[in-house]
């Protein structure tokens, strides 16, 4: 089912209010809308998809609202059920009636949805808008939930129930679990059979969800379409194209990818719009939720304090990272400035003395417009990037491996103040998604980053955990046992 309108007629509002989500941005401006936003939701037993459009004005030539139009059609083409949203307190114009006259050429069932009728007199008024020609006409209020039952009601009769499943075709076909670590035990199993992870009882993920974040104008949308194989996204020079998260499933090598292309980052002093800021704030909404997150950066810019910004908001929320240096091609074999092609291993090198902290991440180039195209090498060693990132992201190392491992490791070669040290009994890796590892110590201090570094350093060197940040707690070994000593001795006191 699709919404469709001219812009600024509360299509988003309507498709929030439907997911029960806060998934397409509201905001007073026009346009805010551009790409297409899809979401699911229940009615009367059924389930269904729904699409919301950015606001369509026919034969408009301006770029971002041809491209629009391009999106929408490609709902339209998809959707059993097309709901027109007008808004009841603007009189009708003659783009109102060029897209009523297009969309019932479809032949597809056609629903008029009046907007923003919250009073009885609305009501009446809502009537005028027979004159679009659609019998279907339902007066709601999307921000209030008035009407809307009627109007689902009406869709769910017309639009045919899906065919059930043949027996055989019964069971979802789901994507084998990301390699673990060989040395794992065996997990606890759901009598589907669907493993768990161990670190807080949840289904290990049908699908890794993955992040493209960086600054405005890098080439984000691109890269979500090369790595899609469609045009899902609207590509543009205009900075700030996006503004949604534009969300898309693929599958590569046995593994389901959702790729969400987000807003590009900017500082709030940088944003004058409300749809500006909270598409930010959807962003890093967005990055909190994913599993890995690739860093696009523009090679033909270099390292920014922007791109460090935002590697840092990934870094810390324990995302694993992936740093994609797009637009290569412009500083190599496109150059047309007349210097020499840039050296990749010298721009990596710039590159990590930026980003320290990033110094885990792997990092790929690549160019998404050429990858776009016929060019497919760069985008299939992303994926497995991805992949491979994913796993180690979801790998556990048993007990006794590593205090094993702990055993062989010189402490006294960590490079931190003699005040600072602590002495190590042993380690457990307590959580995975990131990897979690709990020090159980002669004392409980927060760790000096020295030695946070060169622990994660030597973790990494005997296990891996490529592209992830690896997390650190520190118990005092007694730590439990005295608590308990000192309470019965206050109580012999008293």
């Amino acid at each position: 089912m699709a919404i469709i309108g001219r812009p600024n007629v509360g299509k988003s509002t309507l498709f929030n209010r439907l997911t029960g989500t806060r998934r397409s941005i509201v905001g007073d401006e026009s346009g805010i809308t551009r790409d297409r936003i899809y979401g699911e939701f229940e009615w009367a037993g059924r389930r269904f998809r729904l699409v919301d459009t950015g606001g369509i004005v026919p034969n408009d030539p301006e770029l971002f609202a041809t491209e629009i139009y391009r999106q929408a059609r490609v709902a339209l083409e998809e959707a059993a059920a097309l709901v027109m949203v007008v808004d009841v307190r603007t009189e009708l114009a003659s783009p109102d009636y060029d897209l009523a006259q297009l969309l019932q050429r479809g032949g597809k069932p056609l629903f008029l949805a009046v907007n923003k009728v919250e009073t009885e007199s609305l009501k009446i008024e809502a009537e005028n808008c027979r004159q679009l020609g659609i019998q279907n006409l339902f007066p709601i209020s999307s921000e209030h939930g008035r009407g809307i039952g009627d109007l689902l009601e009406a869709i769910a009769a017309v639009v045919p129930e899906p065919e059930p499943l043949a027996e055989s075709e019964n069971a979802p076909e789901t994507a084998p679990p990301l390699a673990l670590n060989p040395t794992d035990e065996e997990q606890p199993e759901e009598p589907t059979g669907r493993k768990l992870t161990r670190t807080h009882g949840e289904f290990e993920p049908e699908e890794t969800s993955v992040a493209i974040i960086g600054r405005p104008n890098v080439g984000k949308s691109t890269l979500l379409n090369a790595l899609s194989g469609t045009t899902r996204a609207i590509v543009s020079p205009v900075a700030g194209t996006t503004r949604d998260a534009v969300d898309e499933l693929v599958e590569f090598d046995g593994h389901k990818l959702r790729l969400v292309d987000t807003a590009g980052i900017r500082r709030k002093s940088k944003t004058k719009l409300m749809a500006e800021k909270l598409s930010v704030v959807m962003a890093r909404r967005h990055l909190e939720a994913a599993d890995v997150a690739l860093l696009i950066l523009d090679a033909t810019e270099g390292v920014s304090a922007s791109d460090a910004t935002i590697g840092g908001y990934a870094h810390e929320s324990g995302r694993s990272v992936i740093i994609v240096v797009n637009k290569w091609d412009m500083v190599t074999t496109g150059r047309t400035d007349g210097r020499p092609p840039a050296d990749r291993a010298i721009f990596e090198k710039q590159l990590r003395a930026e980003l320290k902290y990033l110094d885990y991440a792997p990092v790929v180039f690549l160019s998404a417009l050429e990858a776009a195209g016929k060019e497919r090498k760069g985008v299939e060693r992303l994926l497995h990037e991805v992949v491979e990132v994913a796993a180690e992201r979801r790998k556990r190392v048993s007990t006794g491996a590593m205090n094993r491992f702990l055993e062989k490791i010189d402490f006294q070669r960590a490079p931190l103040p003699v005040a600072k040290r602590i002495r190590v009994f042993y380690m457990t890796q307590a959580a995975v998604a990131p990897p979690t590892f709990v020090l159980f110590a002669d004392r409980s201090i927060k760790l000096h980053f020295a030695f946070e570094r060169f622990l994660s350093n030597q973790i990494r060197e005997a296990f891996g955990f490529k592209g992830t940040p690896i997390w650190f707690k520190v118990k005092e070994k007694n730590e439990t046992r005295g608590s308990g000593d000192r309470e019965q001795k206050k109580s012999k006191k008293q």
